[in-house]
């Protein structure tokens, strides 16, 4: 058998993994790689930032459901992917890094571009890598991508030195994994689900709280069946949006800081909660010793470190929730319940609710009856939704963009809505709707943003112009880091300190411009209309600049360490 160089296995080995597309930058450590790689048929994606290489390749596995790939070099290249790699493993996607290293003889001697990025991200990576060995590169590829993209997904490293990259073996392609100690659970245990199952069809007032599980295991389908068969209402936290109809009659909202009123008292006054595919996060629950304290709890998820953690919970069941809701509906149907009787045992719940889903639309209305002549960032979110019908991919910067998004944009499909929730990455939306617009190029992909998160990765305008990716910027421009902003007036004094970006923030129409890109602005509340159809009219970059009110706050809003009924609404 011929003999391969380790950048033939390695390449070889990504062709038969179905990879496309690498995101990436280079350097010195992988430029035999990268030289390898000029002779095959994958799609490189230069971008301008290592960081932002890892958001658009976590972008790319977030819309598309493959694993994200991406190729730095060594030293700074691989240290600038840790935010990346610890934003895709907090939200548990499936992205493999690869990062050149010195030679196998020069590690540990401060060599020149050398860093331990292996032990740099130890802590947020599912599993990573050193390969020492050009022989075992085959079987650690096959071995990362597996890891990655199955059970709880989640981002691996593989550290190649550049002496594996020369080196050559036969090259061997292992069609099996076996990874001691690492054997998921996808079913789940059938005496829990019909416990699970006897408890539900007792409940009086049921509400499902889903979170991005649902969306990871493909379980939307199952998850809507479970509602509509038993008219039981749904939450869902930010990163399951999209995982249940954002404009089904039976959606609360999302839940938690900033959730809506109907869902937060939903949860605080339900008698039997429904979690799937969620972690019971701090965002989520606020003060845990008054989380639904009357209810009790069934936890779906495939990862059991995940149960009991945050919240005691009744009936753990530990596995794949595609898989568990399936089985669930099953045990459901053979009972001999009648829905119908089961949904008119429900129907004081859904009065109840109701009246607490009229206040929430009483509340939304509140900032259109405020007047003045500046633009409200709700109001931005809405239009978006409005002319794009709501089909759209929507990725997010962190702060107030980010919730407004979420409060006013429904997501009806899954892998529409791109955010960073578990790190709170700024500067993750608009790399991140470069990856998913390179997985769909022919989608509509729009990144709402603030003028403090959109400055932190705003060099890749470069990366969406050089490959023609015609993605939607729309910047709610402030002038302060918002959401520090509003917790300095709640919580600190109103004291601004190091918030204000206004009197320093560049002309970003003229920024654009200068990348190649179309700006374009609004700063009066008739002119956020043709705006949007504008930029949607223009099949190239466009970054759209909206001079929003200055001290808009988030709300609902509960307070950190309070419990979700201590809602601040305005």
């Amino acid at each position: 058998m011929k003999k391969r160089t380790g950048a033939q296995i390695l390449l070889e080995c990504l062709k038969r993994e179905g990879v496309e597309v690498i995101f990436g930058y280079p350097g010195g450590a992988i430029l035999p790689l990268l030289e390898e790689m000029s002779k095959w048929d994958f799609k490189f994606v230069l971008v301008r930032h290592e960081q932002a290489a890892v958001h658009a390749a976590d972008g790319y596995a977030r819309a598309s459901g493959k694993v994200g790939v991406c190729l730095v070099t060594s030293g700074p290249g691989a240290t600038n992917t840790v935010t990346g790699i610890a934003t895709a493993y907090m939200d548990s996607v499936p992205v493999v890094v690869f990062t050149g290293q010195v030679p196998v003889s020069l590690i540990g001697n401060d060599a020149f571009q050398e860093a331990d990025i292996v032990g740099i991200t130890r802590p947020c990576t599912k599993h990573n890598y050193l390969v020492t060995d050009v022989r075992d590169l085959s079987r650690i590829v096959r071995e990362a991508f597996y890891i990655a993209s199955t059970g709880r997904p989640g981002p691996v490293l593989v550290d190649l030195p550049k002496n594996v990259l020369t080196a050559q073996t036969e090259f061997h392609y292992p069609e099996r994994v076996e990874v001691r100690g690492y054997k998921p659970t996808l079913e789940g245990h059938l005496p829990q689900i019909q416990r699970a199952a006897s408890l539900i069809l007792k409940a009086k007032r049921p509400v499902v709280y889903a979170g991005g599980g649902v969306i990871i295991s493909g379980a939307s389908e199952e998850l809507i069946r479970l509602a509509e068969l038993l008219d039981i209402p749904v939450t869902t936290t930010l990163m399951g949006l999209g995982g249940f109809p954002g404009t089904h009659p039976l959606f609360l909202g999302m839940l938690g800081m900033h959730g809506t009123y109907q869902a937060n008292m939903a949860v605080t006054e339900c008698d039997v909660l429904i979690a799937v595919g969620a972690r019971f996060d701090d965002r989520v629950t606020g003060k845990v010793e008054e989380f639904s304290p009357r209810s009790k709890k069934i936890h779906i998820d495939i990862d059991p470190t995940s149960i009991k953690k945050n919240v005691y919970v009744d009936i753990p069941i530990v596995g794949d929730c595609k898989r568990v809701l399936r089985r669930l509906l099953e045990v459901i149907n053979s009972s001999g319940v009648n829905p119908e009787e089961y949904r008119r045992r429900l129907s004081d719940w859904h009065c109840q609710i109701e009246q607490w889903r009229k206040q929430q639309e009483a509340f939304n209305n509140n900032y259109n009856r405020q007047g003045g002549n500046r633009i409200k960032p709700q109001h931005v979110v809405q239009k978006l939704y409005e002319l794009t019908g709501g089909e759209a991919i929507i990725t997010t910067e962190v702060g107030q963009n980010q919730m407004w998004a979420a409060q006013y944009f429904k997501v009806n499909h899954p892998r529409t809505f791109l955010s960073s929730g578990g790190l709170g990455t700024m500067g993750y939306g608009f790399p991140a709707a470069i990856g998913a617009q390179v997985a769909f190029p022919d989608r509509l992909v729009i990144d709402i943003a603030g003028d403090g998160s959109i400055q932190m990765n705003i060099q890749e305008l470069a990366t969406a112009v050089q490959h023609n990716l015609p993605v939607k910027v729309a910047i709610l421009n402030n002038g302060y880091l918002g959401m520090v902003r509003q917790w300095q007036q709640l919580f600190h004094g109103r004291i601004y300190y190091a918030t204000r970006l206004g009197d320093w923030n560049p002309d970003f129409v003229r920024l654009a411009e200068a990348y190649g890109a179309v700006g374009l602005r609004a700063t009066k509340p008739e002119e956020v209309e043709p705006v949007i159809r504008e930029a949607l009219r223009i099949p190239r970059p466009v970054l759209m600049d909206f001079w929003v009110e200055e001290e808009e706050n988030v709300y609902p809003m509960v307070p950190a360490g309070e419990p979700l009924t201590k809602m601040i609404l305005l």
